[in-house]
């Protein structure tokens, strides 16, 4: 996985470290709109915040739920 393609230009090269405490307007897509919007609505602030937010988790584990389902 190339992870620089899911970066803003200027975070490509940083470690996986850095990227997971930089802002997460890091993320490609991700504006500084979108950011305040997270911030204001989740308290999210970093990309760590956003990979571990509660709403984050239980959406992927219904999803990995319903591709198993019978």
């Amino acid at each position: 996985m190339n992870i620089n393609k899911a970066l803003m230009k200027e975070w490509e090269g940083k470690s996986l470290k850095e990227l997971a405490d930089a802002p997460v307007a890091v993320i490609a897509g991700v504006t500084e709109a979108d950011a305040d919007h997270l911030r204001a609505a989740f308290g999210v602030n970093t990309v760590r915040d956003l990979a571990t937010l509660k709403y984050v988790l239980w959406a992927q584990a219904i999803v990995t739920l319903a591709d198993t389902e019978e």
